[in-house]
């Protein structure tokens, strides 16, 4: 299997501007620059879609775990913050945090926090990521 994504740059990199988009449509032309990267303008950013790739991927991966130890999630909601700052005077993704809510009416915490540890380390997007971005978490249970 193989996704397509791209991205289109014109100008220089402080007043350029680019998009990106998906074969799938769910990006489309989506624009970014500078100052949504760099910056705190509105817009997206490489970043910020590698968090929802991340969130997106450990929700699936964590239902499918927690299934497999029979513990059937009614809901999984992630939220990835994913750090850029310098390092060696270059811009690098240095870290994600993950913040991960399950509701699973019944659930042992001590299973669902293993569970939720194993895939941490052992979905698709985090194995991608790995060994040069640090992936840390916070997994909890809603009552």
């Amino acid at each position: 299997m193989k996704r397509v994504a791209s991205a289109r740059w014109e100008g220089n990199l402080k007043e350029g501007k680019g998009t990106m988009s998906s074969s799938s449509g769910a990006l489309k032309e989506l624009p970014f620059s500078f100052r949504t990267r760099f910056e705190e303008a509105p817009g997206t950013n490489p970043e910020e879609l590698i968090g929802a790739a991340q969130a997106g991927c450990f929700s699936m991966a964590l239902s499918a775990g927690l299934s497999e130890q029979g513990m059937t999630p009614q809901s999984v909601a992630t939220t990835a913050t994913v750090t850029l700052e310098p390092v060696d005077g270059k811009p690098t993704v240095s870290g994600i945090h993950l913040d991960v809510v399950a509701k699973i009416p019944g659930a042992d915490d001590a299973k669902f926090q293993a569970v939720a540890a194993e895939t941490k380390e052992q979905c698709p997007i985090s194995r991608l990521l790995k060994p040069g971005t640090k992936i840390t978490m916070n997994a909890r249970l809603e009552n």
